[in-house]
C-alpha cells in the first residue's frame, strides 16, 4: 500500500505543478492580451474627446444617445454645427459625422482627422446612399467606419475606442525663466 501512496503523492506534485504553470501562463496571456484592450477602452471612455458633426435635432439626438448609454461623459462630447467650428475638432480623437447633413464637407472632415483617430459616419439608409466614389475615397483612410443603424453606432464607437488607443498629449516640460 505504501508504494501506491508514494506514486499518488508524486502524481499530486506533478498535478500541482501543472496547475501552477497553467495559472501563470493564463495570467501572462490575460495581462498581454485582454488587459491592454480594457485599459485602452477605460482611457477612451474616461478621457477621449468625441466630436459630433451634426445640426439641430440630430445633434441633440446623437448627444443624448451617447450620454444616455452611461458610457460617455458629457464633458467629453464636442459639437460642430457649422464649418466655422472645425477648430473644435483638433482635440478630438473620434469623429462622429451625420452623413445627410455633412455630405458636402466629408472630404474636409476626413482630412481633419489624424491617422490614428477614428472617423465614424452615420448614414441611415432613409437619408440616401453614400455615392461609390465617396465610399472609395473613405475606404482609403484608416479607422473609417460607415454605420447605417443607430443600434450599431454605439458598438462601433466602443470598438473604435479600443482599436485606436488613447495617447496622452506630450507637453514640453522645460521651464521658461
Amino acid at each position: 500500500m505504501e508504494p501506491i501512496l508514494k506514486i499518488l503523492d508524486f502524481l499530486g506534485y506533478i498535478a500541482t505543478l501543472l496547475v501552477i504553470v497553467t495559472f501563470v501562463l493564463a495570467l501572462i496571456a490575460w495581462v498581454r492580451g485582454i488587459f491592454p484592450a480594457l485599459l485602452r477602452l477605460g482611457n477612451g471612455l474616461a478621457k477621449r474627446k468625441i466630436v459630433i458633426f451634426a445640426k439641430s435635432n440630430t445633434l441633440s439626438s446623437l448627444t443624448n444617445l451617447l450620454i444616455g448609454s452611461d458610457l460617455f461623459l458629457e464633458k467629453n462630447i464636442l459639437k460642430v454645427t457649422k464649418e466655422d467650428d472645425f477648430g473644435i475638432a483638433e482635440n478630438a480623437t473620434l469623429f462622429l459625422v451625420y452623413w445627410p447633413e455633412w455630405k458636402e464637407e466629408i472630404t474636409k472632415i476626413k482630412n481633419l482627422k489624424k491617422d490614428g483617430e477614428a472617423l465614424i459616419i452615420y448614414a441611415p439608409k432613409s437619408a440616401g446612399f453614400i455615392p461609390e466614389d465617396v465610399m472609395a475615397d473613405l475606404d482609403k483612410g484608416r479607422n473609417v467606419t460607415v454605420v447605417n443603424f443607430r443600434g450599431r453606432l454605439l458598438n462601433d464607437i466602443v470598438t473604435a475606442m479600443i482599436t485606436t488607443g488613447y495617447t496622452k498629449k506630450q507637453y514640453d516640460n522645460r521651464r521658461i525663466f
